[in-house]
């Protein structure tokens, strides 16, 4: 007969093991989770077609007397009074104010401090992400390319992609390069720090360069209204759908035969806030109302009335 001692039943050890893993979990979700002082916001990844998800949890209430300073995109206008609106009606005693200038001036005024949260309509750049710039997109919307009502040197109801990169690069000079009636073509630009010029020139125009010269006219502001002024019966530009679709002194044209209110349009962008450091209380409120499914319905709802 063997003099060895037996062990304790199997079950034991994994009991053991089990409770062990348990508290490994525990302690690590203790550390990791939402005792930090400035949580993580959860954002979308590249692929921007995917479902906005929340930015930072939206609280219950928010202490009065709190301020969320708004600046950058003019693309954004709609949005930030739609979304100022609705948060300052569910916090009351809590304010959003709102200015637009640019996507290049918000993040600059963001960066000295003079605002708390920046409307982008571009890509943030690695050395703005290097900086600690966070974006938090909020939604998607549409580049148009726009011409006046008295052109009638534009053939049919629209361009395609091909013509219109050949236009805005300059290498077409005449409308009759690109199917129309022998005109000159004049180009209108935004300024070089408009998120809307920025992202055109990606999605647009493919990376390359704008064309200068000639019949170019660069807009001195970054604004829509200005660039509308100025298309006459020879002027093509670019601007945010949702500030164009329900214009009546211009034409939006299509693109490869498609509409901007397709799904399929080929000019697509995201939208963001940009902020930096450790948000506010305010802050992270406002984020997380705009990411919240109140605030995707109302910027849905201002898109939609376009």
């Amino acid at each position: 007969m063997s003099n060895s001692k037996k062990g304790p039943p199997p079950i034991v050890y994994i009991g053991g093991a089990l409770a062990l893993a348990g508290f490994g979990y525990f302690t690590f979700g203790k550390l990791s989770g939402s005792n930090s002082n400035s949580p993580a916001p959860i954002v979308n990844g590249d692929n921007a077609d995917s479902k906005i998800k929340s930015a930072f949890e939206l609280p219950a209430t928010v202490t009065k007397g709190g301020v969320v300073r708004i600046g950058g995109s003019t693309s954004m206008v709609q949005i930030n009074q739609s979304l100022k609106t609705g948060f300052e009606k569910k916090f009351p005693g809590v304010q959003a104010l709102t200015i637009a200038s640019s996507s290049g001036k918000g993040l600059t005024d963001l960066a000295a401090g003079s605002i708390d949260v920046t409307g982008i309509s571009r890509e943030l750049t690695a050395a703005e992400k290097s900086q600690g710039l966070v974006a938090v997109p909020i939604t998607q919307d549409k580049v148009a390319i726009v011409v006046g009502v008295a052109n009638a040197a534009v053939a049919g109801t629209g361009l395609t992609s091909d013509q219109v990169t050949k236009i805005f690069t300059g290498k077409a000079k005449n409308w009759s390069e690109v199917g129309g009636k022998s005109l000159p073509i004049r180009p209108i630009l935004r300024p070089a720090n408009s998120g809307t010029h920025l992202s055109f020139q990606e999605i647009g125009l493919k990376g390359q360069s704008f064309g200068s010269g000639g019949n170019f006219q660069v807009l001195e502001r970054d604004a829509t209204t200005p660039m509308l002024q100025a298309l006459g019966a020879d002027g093509v530009g670019y601007a945010t759908f949702a500030q164009v679709a329900s214009q009546s002194t211009v034409r939006v044209l299509e693109i490869d035969g498609i509409n901007p209110q397709s799904a399929n349009y080929p000019y697509r962008r995201t939208l963001a806030y940009v902020y930096k450091g450790t948000p506010s209380e305010a802050v992270q409120a406002f984020l997380g109302f705009a990411t919240a499914p109140e605030g995707q319905q109302l910027i849905d709802q201002q898109s939609q009335s376009k």
